[in-house]
């Protein structure tokens, strides 16, 4: 499983979490709200460093990843993280691994 941001992406964690290098930004399982993978559950985000990496891609020195205890939430897909233009907010979409 991996973590794919586009550059939009990227762009908007530096832009609206004021992400910098050396920063990690955490995807979670929540409770709450539903995916197209879980009823009952959503992804959220984060700035935190980690307990256990799960996985984990860098860009442009900021660490982006999952920790073990969320892993199951992915059902093995790949995490594809893009931004709606029109709302100027993330959009996720899961591809199976």
């Amino acid at each position: 499983m991996k973590i794919v941001l586009s550059d939009d992406a990227l762009k908007w964690f530096y832009e609206e979490m004021e992400a910098e290098a050396g920063d990690y930004i955490k995807f979670f399982a929540r409770y709450g709200g539903s995916s197209p993978l879980h009823d009952g559950f959503s992804l959220g985000i984060m700035k935190e460093h980690p307990d256990e990496l799960a996985v984990e891609t860098e860009l442009a020195g900021v660490h982006f990843y999952i920790e073990r205890r969320d892993y199951w939430f992915f059902d093995e897909h790949d995490l594809h993280v893009n931004v709606d233009p029109k709302l100027n907010e993330l959009v996720y979409t899961y591809e199976k691994a």
